[in-house]
């Protein structure tokens, strides 16, 4: 299988199913297909895209994931299959019975991946880790002194060499960028947890109620550093003051398409998905107590 992810935003377009394939029909003229089972997110950012019910269900259907875009360009909905695995039921059941002692530690773990992937990317672009490294054999279970958060204070200043920069900044167009990648690599972990038979939103740790994919934010943690460092590597044209644009998208989709070392292994962001989401499944069962993460 082939995992692609494609981003309909440069012009009006008719989007409907054939034989297996999706059919994508541009105002310009140009035809484009591709099998379903090869799609693994559909972005439908242009705000003149019509598409069949057809669409939706084969992609659905299919295992991949559908979001649709607000004026801004920026993720307002995801769909998601409703089925992915043979004993969904009884993952689920699994899933929401899990104890917090099990939980707090596949966090921890969750956490120290995350630590060690920014502490890497720092070194990587800065010459100095802010002392993450450090940090991260002193993560507890559930991270209940919260050196996530510590770490953050002193992750997001130095990756963008900006001591005023803030996260929250909706007017700072680098969180734009972020947030664009963020969602996108959201759909590909949620849609890895459904395919082994998890719910979504039955988190280990995030908690915000108006969440529905809170067990994907959980597990995407980790991954975060890929979006963080194509948007802090941005310069000229794509200078990270700039707003959000086709080639910034561009060069989010191409770093999420790239590829990661797992247990010593160079593998697909799809495949990593996949297998850290089998690992939980697994940990809920009773199977395993820790998770297959990746080395970003």
């Amino acid at each position: 299988m082939t995992d692609r992810i494609i981003d309909i935003a440069d012009e009006p377009a008719r989007l409907s199913v054939c034989n297996s394939l999706l059919v994508i029909r541009r105002e310009s003229g140009v035809e484009t297909t591709l099998p379903l089972a090869d799609l693994a997110v559909l972005v439908a950012s242009h705000p003149q895209i019509t598409f069949t019910q057809a669409v939706l269900a084969g992609i659905a259907a299919a295992g991949g994931a559908f979001i649709s875009c607000d004026r801004a360009h920026m993720p307002a909905a995801m769909l998601l299959p409703l089925t992915g695995h043979h004993i969904q039921g009884e993952r689920f059941a699994r899933q929401a019975q899990a104890p917090a002692p099990l939980r707090k530690q596949l966090w921890k773990q969750i956490v120290r991946a995350k630590l060690r992937a920014q502490a890497r990317l720092l070194k990587e672009l800065r010459g100095d880790d802010q002392g993450l490294a450090e940090m991260i054999s002193h993560v507890r279970s559930g991270d209940s002194t919260q050196l996530e958060a510590q770490a953050s204070r002193r992750y997001w200043p130095a990756l963008f060499a900006d001591p005023d920069y803030r996260r929250g900044d909706e007017e700072d167009p680098r969180n734009s960028r972020l947030n664009y990648g963020y969602a996108v690599l959201r759909a590909v972990v949620a849609r890895a947890l459904c395919a082994a038979g998890l719910h979504p939103s039955l988190a280990l740790h995030h908690h915000n109620r108006y969440d529905a994919f809170r067990l994907a934010d959980d597990l995407m943690e980790p991954l975060r550093p890929v979006v963080d460092g194509v948007v802090a590597r941005m310069e000229g044209p794509s200078d990270p003051a700039a707003p959000l644009d086709r080639q910034a998208k561009a060069d989010l989709l191409q770093a999420l398409m790239g590829r990661f070392i797992v247990e010593g292994e160079s593998r697909t962001l799809f495949d990593i998905a996949a297998r850290t989401a089998a690992s939980l499944a697994a940990a809920f069962a009773g199977e395993r107590d820790d998770l297959i993460l990746p080395e970003t």
